[in-house]
Order: structure tokens, then C-alpha cells, then sequence
């Protein structure tokens, strides 16, 4: 599945000042001053470290004025994030581009931000990539994803999957873990390099490693699978609950299919319960519809119909028409909702345009309704049709 990448301010921390003394007995005037400077820069991210913000940011302003050019990134970072000064996105950018065209790396990331999200300037793609690249070229990890991701979605620059694997590539080598998921998504679907379910697991196993919640639910995936790796469904299980215990949907649903299933993990109804509501509540249509079976067959939770009709209903609405056609019986049988053949034939006709099997069901309804309740069921099928789509 491909990802929602989002893309980050590069604010985790101050940098450091990267200054040293060169030990000389008698420095010439421009050493003591460059001097001056790192102590006073060392007293800033001091004073900034106990939260000194007003200090912080007077030693910094005097810096950045002075053409210090880590002064002025984290200027521009105190500016964005409302430390000692009220935020704002405007002074952000003016601190992060001196900084930027003195060749700061962090600031031309920074700068690319700003430009893709037009926080503090007019958003501009095209700025955005030209920031970026001059960040990534210096081996700034986070400008060299961001500069991927541009590639990968067109914009800014023309759509290149394998340019977005390039620089993809040069983020995960540092170990950068969106990168590295990407990377993996790029593998596991042949786009910009050719499919390699092996590769996709190594990249999808680095990401999921250091916590990131998406790639665990991939690993997961592929060891259900047996892609890239023996299929081992307690392996799957075992990334599929990392990821659900973050709060993926997809790996909440998946782990709930294991329990219902006994994949894996013994069977547990009531587990499986627990898991599909958790991606349920998140919106997911799969789980939506499976939580309403398990409340129409009281597995793992009392039967109860018209919680069945809930969530069948959540899930039709989303289009999902295995829910669409198991609401269309709800009505017809009048379980858990008045009994409406109207009701039941509209639900029947739109689970049949989203691909299900609904013919019979929709012969033996047709049979049962006059031809104006057939039309009223056909002319509301077709309102929501042209409201969803």
C-alpha cells in the first residue's frame, strides 16, 4: 500500500555550533573573534537548552545579524516554532533563506518546507525542489526523502520513479526510516527499479526496526504472503500488532483477521472483536463491514442486529459492497431496521454496480416490489451514486 509520506521541518534540535579553537598561544584578530562568536553561540544553544528563550534568542539575533549562518537557521527555527517570539512563518523564512544562501544545508531543507507547505511564502513546488536539491546534494537525509517524494508525485519536477528511487535510496543509506519504507514500496511495485519482493522486505524490516509503524504493517504483510520472505503467519502476526498498537488501521484489521482466523495467534473471536473496532472507528471499510458480521453471528460479541446494521451501513456508504449487499438483507429481512424492499433493492442495485453479486437477490426483491417502488429504489441508487462520485 502506498504511503501518506508527510513531509517534515527539519526542528528535532538546535545544531550544533561545529566551531573549534585552533589552541594557538597568540591568535590573530579575526581567530578571537570567530572565537567570541562560538562562545557566544554556545551561551545561546546553552540558554536555549534550560529554555531561556529570550536569551537564546537575543545572542542569536545578534549573531544572525553578524551573517552567522547557524545563527540564523536557528533564529528561523525559533521564529517557526514561537520560542521567545510570537510564531511567525514569515521571519521563519527570512532567517532560513540568509542562512540557506550561505549554503547551510538544514536551512535549504528548511526552506524547501516552507515553499511545499507555503508557510510564510507563496507554496511553490518548483522552489520547493530547488531547495531541496541543494540541501540533498550536501547529504542532508530528510531534503534527499523530501526530494524523492517530489519525484514520486510529480511535483515540482516531471514525475520520475526512478529518480525517486535515487534519492530515496541516498536518505535510506542513512537510515532514514520513511525513506527506507518508500524505498520497500518502490521495490515490492517494480516502480523505478524492477520488482524485487526481497529487496521490499529488507527496506520494509530497516523501517520496521526502528518503530515506524507503516513498514511493520508491510513486513507483516509480506510474511502472510510469502513474499520476499517464507510465509509465516506468527511472524505476521507479530509485525501486524506492532503497527496495530500504533494505531494503522490496516494492521488493526489484519491482526483482528488473524485472531477470527486463527492464523498465527489461537482463534479468539473476542479478540478478533477488539481489533476490527479499533480500524473500524478509524474508518476502515473492511473492518466496518467484518465488525458487522461479527455482531450479526454474535461471534466474539452478543449478536445483535442492529449494531450489524450500523457498521454495515459505515462500510456501504464508503462503497464497500459486500456491506452494501449485507445491509440490502438487513432490510429485506427487516433485521436490526423496519423491513423496506425499497431500502433493500437500492442497497442490492449499488452493491451490484460496485462489482458484487447481487443478481438474485435483486430478481427475487424485483418480484415482491410494483414498478413504482422499483423506481424509487432505482432513482435513490442512483442519488447516491451521483453523491459519492
Amino acid at each position: 500500500m502506498k504511503p501518506i509520506t508527510i513531509l517534515m521541518i527539519f526542528i528535532g534540535c538546535l545544531a550544533g555550533s561545529g566551531w573549534a579553537s585552533t589552541g594557538s598561544p597568540s591568535p590573530t584578530p579575526q581567530a578571537k573573534t570567530a572565537n567570541s562568536s562560538a562562545s557566544l553561540f554556545q551561551l545561546a544553544v546553552s540558554a536555549y537548552e534550560r529554555k531561556n528563550y529570550p536569551v537564546a534568542l537575543t545572542i542569536f539575533t545578534e549573531l544572525a545579524e553578524q551573517g552567522v549562518a547557524q545563527a540564523q537557521f536557528n533564529l528561523g527555527l525559533m521564529y517557526y516554532n514561537g520560542e521567545g517570539v510570537p510564531k511567525d512563518a514569515s521571519q521563519a523564512v527570512t532567517w532560513f533563506r540568509k542562512a540557506a544562501e550561505q549554503g547551510y544545508a538544514k536551512a535549504q531543507s528548511n526552506l524547501g518546507v516552507m515553499y511545499y507547505n507555503g508557510e510564510g511564502v507563496p507554496k511553490d513546488a518548483s522552489q520547493a525542489v530547488t531547495w531541496y536539491r541543494k540541501a540533498a546534494e550536501q547529504g542532508v537525509a530528510q531534503a534527499q526523502f523530501n526530494l524523492g517524494f517530489m519525484y514520486d508525485n510529480g511535483e515540482g519536477v516531471p514525475k520520475d520513479a526512478s529518480q525517486a528511487v535515487t534519492w530515496y535510496r541516498k536518505a535510506a543509506e542513512q537510515g532514514d526510516a520513511q525513506a527506507q519504507f518508500n524505498l520497500g514500496h518502490m521495490y515490492a511495485n517494480g516502480e523505478g527499479v524492477p520488482k524485487d519482493a526481497s529487496q521490499a522486505v529488507t527496506w520494509f524490516r530497516k523501517a520496521a526496526e526502528q518503530g515506524y509503524a507503516k513498514a511493520q504493517s508491510n513486513l507483516g504483510v509480506m510474511y502472510y504472503n510469502g513474499e520476499g520472505v517464507p510465509k509465516d503467519a506468527s511472524q505476521a502476526v507479530t509485525w501486524y500488532r506492532k503497527a496495530a498498537e500504533q494505531g494503522v488501521a490496516q494492521a488493526q484489521f489484519n491482526l483482528g483477521f488473524m485472531y477470527a482466523n486463527g492464523e498465527g495467534v489461537p482463534k479468539d473471536a473476542s479478540q478478533a472483536v477488539t481489533w476490527y473496532r479499533k480500524a473500524a472507528e478509524q474508518g476502515y471499510a473492511s473492518a466496518q463491514f467484518n465488525l458487522g458480521v461479527m455482531y450479526a453471528n454474535g461471534e466474539g460479541v452478543p449478536k445483535d442486529a442492529s449494531q450489524a446494521v450500523t457498521w454495515y451501513r459505515k462500510a456501504a456508504e464508503q462503497g464497500y459492497a459486500s456491506a452494501q449487499f449485507n445491509l440490502g438483507v438487513m432490510y429485506y429481512n427487516g433485521e436490526g431496521v423496519p423491513k423496506d424492499y425499497v431500502q433493500a433493492a437500492k442497497w442490492f442495485y449499488l452493491g451490484k454496480a460496485n462489482g458484487g453479486e447481487a443478481d438474485e437477490a435483486i430478481r427475487q426483491i424485483e418480484s415482491r416490489m410494483s414498478r413504482q417502488q422499483i423506481e424509487q429504489a432505482q432513482a435513490l441508487a442512483t442519488q447516491w451514486w451521483q453523491n459519492h462520485h
